[in-house]
């Protein structure tokens, strides 16, 4: 479901640029939520200055996370979570950004909850829904022809490592289009989350809008709303453990986006991962672990930049930047509690 008017109206450029005028009127000495939140409301992409970042970012961390997601060629949406201690790194991590693909991680999960309830099994099998050619706006939806038919689990193997969107399409019409698929992220508590068209469409109708300067509130979720997503299925708390590992292990062997998250991670990380590209827009979500066992939740949506490889270059340099920040918060609340064991033991 898509959200209310007002607030989409709230959201557009018009308004951003509105917000922009009354975050300048701010003084930087104002509380750093406020400040953040005036950031979010605004469009994020005019007022990128030290000062800024020093009022609203509290350490070096967050403020690097800032620095890489500089909006100046176009908007950028970050949030990490730190799965262990709950902590949270956002940039614009409250604006709608276009989903394209990672989409696909909350259809799989809407699918295995219906697995788990008896409605159907992974051995169901659903034919592939294969765009047939069509002119851009020519009709609501746009028109598909059934392919082979193939197994569920296979479905789901190949809309998350190679994302398929014909075998999307096969599943979101399996479990009862888009709608059903919102309203199971509403019912686990995302509620800026919607997926208004079926993959065809959406490919087909892309590039109405530039999601570097509009924000279309179709087809959209906030990086915050996907972050926390990830951390629950990563956790359990929306699936069973057989319905987690299959997800979560389609997640590990996807072979689109090696310039994304994975381009700079560290041999020892691994990442378990979902991609997404239409129009001036690249994206990538997923779970990266560390051998130590700690796991942290990343969103990253970027925009314009350019070029796409430019836009792959700077999530790759968000993710990896996410994994030092939490990586270095670890290590210094170890040695705190080290030493304070110490202490006491002494």
């Amino acid at each position: 479901m898509a959200p209310p008017l007002s607030r989409r109206l709230s959201r557009f450029l018009g308004a951003g640029l509105a917000a922009v005028a009354a975050f300048a009127a701010v003084p930087l000495s104002a509380q750093n939520t406020e400040l953040a939140a005036s950031f979010d409301d605004a469009f994020g992409t005019e007022m990128r200055s030290p000062d800024t970042f020093e009022a609203i970012y509290a350490n070096g961390f967050e403020r690097r996370i800032a620095e890489l997601a500089d909006g100046s060629q176009g908007r950028i949406g970050v949030v990490g979570i730190d799965l262990a201690t709950g902590e949270e790194v956002a940039v614009l991590g409250d604006q709608l950004f276009p989903m394209a693909s990672t989409s696909k991680i909350a259809v799989a999960a809407t699918y295995l909850e219906m697995v788990e309830q008896g409605r159907y099994s992974l051995t169901s099998e659903f034919p592939l829904l294969i765009p047939v050619r069509s002119a851009r706006f020519s009709s609501p939806a746009a028109p598909v022809r059934e392919g082979n038919y193939m197994p569920a689990i296979d479905l789901i193997e190949i809309m998350i490592t190679r994302s398929s969107n014909a075998a999307t399409d096969a599943l979101l019409a399996a479990v009862g289009g888009p709608q059903a698929v919102n309203d199971w992220m509403k019912r686990h508590g995302f509620s800026e989350f919607s997926i208004d068209r079926d993959i065809a469409t959406l490919v087909r109708d892309d590039g109405e809008y530039d999601p570097a300067s509009w924000i279309d509130p179709r087809d959209s979720a906030t990086p915050r709303a996907m972050a926390r997503l990830l951390g629950g299925l990563y956790r359990g708390d929306f699936l069973s453990e057989q319905s987690r590992r299959v997800l979560l292990g389609a997640m590990s062997r996807t072979v689109t986006g090696r310039r994304r998250i994975p381009a700079s991670m560290p041999g020892e990380a691994r990442v378990s991962h979902k991609t997404g590209s239409l129009n001036n827009t690249s994206s990538d979500i997923g779970i990266i672990e560390s051998p130590d066992g700690r796991a942290i939740a990343v969103a990253i949506y970027v925009t314009g930049q350019g070029s796409r490889l430019a836009r792959e270059r700077r999530i790759a340099a968000i993710a990896r930047a996410l994994y030092d920040g939490f990586s270095a918060r670890a290590r210094q609340n170890d040695n705190r509690t080290w030493t304070a064991g110490t202490r006491s033991g002494g």
